[in-house]
């Protein structure tokens, strides 16, 4: 009886969802903001932290339940995109014919355990959409585990116990070998299923290119490079080359099955120190270019990318990484690539945080700044679920400046606190 009466139950939560917003004034995806068209927040998948829940994994009824409440929450703000995560640990939140469907869902990876299996891309696709929200699908290129996972919690299909070659172990978690050709073919074939398969506006990548580094620990691939040097003498110069080619692939497979779906990137904050080079920026920080052989500037410059959202979640006059300083630099440097800034409302309030993110409202702050330099044209914010708290009335303020533009002054964020 109750396996006839879950496809009932689902279509009800499909219907009720799909009626949420139908009669609804939600802003279409326009320019009413002043210069910031793309409004967007990312949905974190790995961990639970966003979706689904710990509490609803296994539970296909709740997680939908869960995704129409967020997709409501974020519409509510003036957001008309998010940044969905898709593929935390070379697995699926989807129906792939090529990786198992995740763990976050199901409990255990490519095992259903029970549930009631159903597209969880696909229904969110079709919910936000229903609410004028652009879908970009987020992945993690390399990644194949992450916090507890081991090797032997892989789903017997996974393409790590089919091809082990491919892979390559560092600070006790497993990523693909950046330096092989078959690692760029199988992200490509993942990528090019998605667009093909689902109507989404973009595909995304953060800042995980080549893990961040550890302190006494060197990224094993020093034998790929003996044995696959393409003619570079360097370590350096061979892994950022590496990405390069999987990034210029990934644009050429995106752009020749459907040219309008966007190709994003959202890196770490800084792309090199002027210390390093004069063409960085005046900061003292970990660099892309140096540490995570991720070179963005060429990406931009070469039109590789669409867009590009650095992560600039320090706060205005930072002393290392200053967000001001920060968006001017990328402002003067994306070429003709669309900027959009990845900001840290989860930074708000937080324990252990400094006095900016505890005295007002640091990003009400630094949305006012933004309105200030051109070339900035859109804003993603880190994460939902800490977003929607509205800590120091974030939220609130958020509201006011995407659907109520003219209710926010500088002034106004000069007291102690917004509300």
């Amino acid at each position: 009886m109750i396996k006839r009466l879950i496809p009932v139950l689902l279509a009800c939560l499909l219907v009720a969802c799909s009626s949420v917003r139908a009669n609804d004034s939600i802003p279409e995806n326009d320019t009413i903001a002043g210069n910031i068209p793309f409004r967007a927040a990312w949905i974190a998948s790995v961990a639970g932290i966003d979706w689904p829940s710990p509490a609803s994994r296994g539970n296909t009824i709740m997680q939908m339940e869960d995704m129409c409440g967020i997709l409501d929450s974020l519409a509510e703000l003036g957001l008309n995109a998010i940044i969905f995560q898709v593929r935390p640990t070379a697995d699926a939140l989807y129906l792939s014919p090529y990786e198992p469907i995740s763990h976050w869902v199901t409990g255990r990876q490519g095992d259903w355990n029970g549930q009631l299996p159903y597209d969880p891309l696909r229904f969110v696709i079709d919910e936000a959409h229903r609410r004028n929200m652009d879908v970009h699908v987020w992945l993690n290129p390399y990644r194949v585990t992450q916090g507890q996972m081991t090797r032997e919690s892989l789903a017997p299909d996974h393409i790590m116990r089919r091809h082990p070659e491919w892979f390559l172990r560092y600070n006790n978690q497993w990523y693909f070998n950046p330096g092989l050709d078959s690692t760029r073919r199988w992200i490509c074939t993942v990528v090019a299923d998605l667009v093909r398969r689902y109507d989404i506006q973009g595909v995304h990548m953060d800042d995980y290119f080549y893990p961040y580094p550890v302190s006494g620990q060197v990224f094993p691939d020093e034998q790929t490079f003996r044995d696959y040097p393409r003619g570079f003498e360097d370590l350096g110069d061979w892994r950022r080359n590496n990405t390069n080619l999987v990034i210029h692939e990934l644009h050429d497979t995106i752009k020749a099955i459907r040219p309008e779906v966007e190709f994003g990137i959202s890196p770490f904050g800084v792309w090199r120190n002027y210390s390093e080079d004069t063409l960085g920026s005046h900061t003292r920080a970990l660099t892309n270019y140096d540490k995570l052989y991720a070179d963005i500037r060429l990406w931009m410059q070469e039109g590789w990318i669409d867009y590009v959202a650095p992560q600039l979640y320090w706060e205005i006059g930072h002393r290392l990484a200053d967000y001001e300083h920060l968006c001017h630099w990328w402002a003067e440097n994306r070429f003709q690539t669309k900027l959009y800034i990845g900001m840290a409302p989860y930074r708000l309030g937080r324990k252990g945080e400094n006095a900016a993110w505890h005295n007002g409202n640091e990003i009400v702050r630094q949305m006012h700044l933004n309105r200030t330099i051109p070339g900035i044209e859109g804003e993603i914010f880190y994460s939902t679920r800490p977003l929607l708290r509205n800590p120091r009335h974030v939220c609130d303020s958020i509201r006011a400046f995407y659907l109520s533009p003219d209710t926010l002054s500088q002034d106004t964020v000069a007291g102690p606190e917004v509300k």
